[in-house]
């Protein structure tokens, strides 16, 4: 069959997307991507706060007009999938199956049952599709997240962490360097928790001195870490593996004592300040990244002061904010002390103000230097070209470089810019020969 697929949220989701369409084409079928070719049409749906839903909802009915003309099977997989089966089963009747996450393992035998063609190989074994641009590439390293802070609602999803081995992992690393992958991003929910269910400890160093081996690899960028298992040993040893870039996304969520409390995040304020202090003292050009939520239960005016605070005494390179979402069955949804919406939306903009002052005040001091970045488009009318340097991950959420050059560059090379200018999250500049 023709089979269409959406992958929506994280990278974590298109990975396991990405392993679905390796399912597909191991039968025999065909991936298009226009919905006006599809016989079926497979969306790998979000669930993790209000917006990913109403988004995975609109998808879902949007795809469903296609059942009017060529299409015959709509299937729905993914975190909506599992959070929300029976209700989708009942609401929607052009849906033609729901396939939660628990039951992945048995994907070689429900798909088949739902689309024309061949046995399938099972989802553990098949090799993935990349869809990423081909430099680039995720790696796994865990399912789900035992952290269980108040308001997020993974654990129910996906449930408590689970490593996967190193010796799978370094498998599925070579196949992806064979295939031409320059950059290597390793993901989980919680990338410093890998190996503690597996091994009894943190194993995140050991698997990164691994990949390091591997012939191909030129970057390799880890995402996620939770601040309190960043420790003095996985800083030291991240020093000695030059492949491994010195980025460091630590979700904090919140810098009040109180609000870090209530989310059930473990440390302190204090803490992070240590660890910050720690990262700038090991390397000359680390990336520090956060993400805070605004507007959680019970925030008031003096909660807020101190995150404000905070961000002005760390001067984060790159921050993400976002107001509070309730997400049902966790314990943060029945907290009393709700935060007006209003109130939510002035504190994020004043935050966000403030963070993109602070981000050009980084990004000047880089003037002058010369970086490596990873070419990635040039632009038609112009011939600029447009890439990434180590400071900036995939997928739009950090920001690039645009530099000139007088010869042509092929797409996936790294190459060495002198920075000339400095915007908020971007940079301009010129090849250096």
């Amino acid at each position: 069959m023709k089979i269409g697929f959406i992958s929506l949220g994280c990278s974590k989701n298109l990975v396991d997307s990405e392993k679905m369409m390796g399912m597909i084409n191991s039968g025999g079928h065909e991936l298009v991507h226009n919905a006006d070719e599809a016989e079926a049409i497979i969306i790998n749906t979000c669930g993790f706060i209000n917006s990913a839903k109403e988004e995975a909802i609109q998808t879902i009915f949007q795809m469903a007009e296609y059942k009017k003309h060529r299409c015959r099977k709509l299937i729905v997989v993914g975190c909506l999938a599992q959070r929300y089966k029976e209700q989708l089963e009942q609401d929607i009747p052009e849906i033609d199956a729901v396939i939660s996450i628990r039951e992945y393992p048995h994907l070689h035998e429900l798909l088949p049952k739902l689309l024309d063609g061949h046995d399938l190989v099972s989802y553990d074994k098949c090799e993935r599709k990349v869809s990423s641009k081909p430099w680039t590439a995720y790696l796994k390293i865990a399912e789900g997240c035992s952290n269980h802070c108040t308001y997020c609602a993974i654990p129910l999803i996906r449930g408590d962490n689970v490593s996967f081995p190193i010796e799978q992992l370094v498998e599925e690393a070579k196949q992806l360097a064979q295939r031409g992958v320059r950059e290597l991003v390793v993901i989980a929910q919680d990338t410093t928790k890998y190996g503690v269910d597996l091994y009894g400890r943190r194993a995140l160093l050991d698997l990164l001195q691994q990949l390091h081996e591997i012939e191909g690899f030129h970057w390799i960028r880890i995402l996620y870490m939770y601040p309190d298992e960043i420790d003095a040993r996985l800083i030291e040893g991240m020093a000695k593996l030059p492949k491994v870039l010195p980025y460091f996304d630590i979700p904090m969520q919140h810098a009040s004592n109180r609000m870090l409390q209530l989310m059930n995040r473990r440390g302190s304020r204090e803490d992070v300040a240590t660890l910050v202090k720690k990262i700038r003292e090991t390397f000359s050009y680390p990336t520090l990244r956060t993400t805070f939520i605004v507007g959680f239960p019970t925030e008031e005016e003096t909660d807020f002061s101190e995150l404000m605070q905070f961000v002005e005494d760390i001067h984060w390179d790159r921050m993400g904010a976002f107001p509070y979402s309730p997400e049902e069955d966790t314990p943060a949804y029945s907290m009393d002390g709700a935060v007006d919406e209003d109130v939510k939306e002035a504190r994020l903009a004043q935050l966000m103000k403030r963070q993109e002052e602070i981000s050009l005040e980084n990004q000047r001091r880089m003037v002058g230097e010369i970086i490596e970045v990873l070419v990635e488009d040039q632009e038609g009318l112009t011939g600029v070209y447009r890439g990434r340097g180590a400071s900036s991950a995939p997928d739009e959420v950090d920001g690039i470089v645009m530099f000139k050059s007088e010869r042509f560059i092929e797409f996936g090379s790294f190459v060495k810019v002198r920075i000339t200018e400095a915007l908020p999250h971007d940079f301009k500049g010129v090849e250096v020969c």
